[in-house]
């Protein structure tokens, strides 16, 4: 594992990059979104499990630009407080930016093929599938995006496989939002979406209060699959 710098694109500063580096070079490059705990433990360790798949890992610090290096868990309303108002005071679009940044470092790092995808995770989801619509990422996996609803006009754009998780329970996605998600992605040959029962956000989150093994499995499962096909 190591650790990148990389230089926004608005000239603004650097931001850090976690890296997991597999143990084959020629290999894929994944982009890690983190959720609105930061590059916390449970996300390195979600980074590593991509490296032992094969593929490098790199996990971009999104929230340098408030408070650099957040490491926070679900396990506290002290740290959900915390993640909120990180969240609350996050700008998605330079988010974006920033991740577009290190797509363009991941296809050119050391030992990597040029092919990267994203996978994000709740905020990281919903990122995921702003890179689907907004950038040439070869492939995106989101992990219950939050307010996916409303990227719906945007997903028009998109030209590359994404692959969504959804919570059938999700307690930041009702129904009605669910609905209106999978409506606007019936028609769109680029889009497989997954509904998996009875289980609530953050289903696939090691370590996590809501952590279903036999949801997280398949989910994880259909993830590798969309990621050998396309970036190996």
């Amino acid at each position: 594992m190591a650790e990148i710098k990389l230089k926004a694109a608005d000239g603004s500063g650097e931001f850090s990059a976690y890296v997991v580096a597999p143990a084959k070079q020629d290999a894929g490059a994944v982009v890690v979104i983190q959720e609105i705990f930061g590059v916390n433990d449970s996300l390195k360790e979600t980074c590593q499990d991509i490296a032992d798949m094969g593929f490098f890992a790199i996990a971009p610090d999104l929230f340098w630009r408030q408070e650099p290096g957040v490491n926070l868990s679900d396990k506290t309303k002290a740290e959900w407080d915390k993640a909120f108002a990180l969240m609350n005071g996050f700008d998605q679009d330079k988010g974006v930016e920033d991740l577009k940044t290190t797509l363009e470092a991941a296809r050119d790092y050391p030992g990597a093929n040029g092919k990267v995808g994203t996978i994000g995770f709740c905020l990281g989801g919903r990122l995921a599938v702003m890179m689907a619509t907004r950038s040439d990422a070869d492939v995106n996996v989101s992990y219950y995006g939050v307010m996916l609803d409303k990227l719906v006009p945007e997903f028009e754009n998109i030209s590359a496989p994404l692959m969504l998780h959804i919570a059938e329970k999700d307690e930041f996605a009702s129904a009605d939002v669910i609905e209106a998600v999978l409506d606007g992605v019936e028609d769109n040959d680029y889009v497989d979406a997954f509904v998996y029962p009875d289980v609530q956000h953050a289903f696939a989150r090691v370590g996590g209060v809501h952590f279903d093994k036999r949801a997280a499995v398949i989910a994880n499962g259909r993830t590798a699959e969309i990621l050998a096909d396309i970036l190996d």
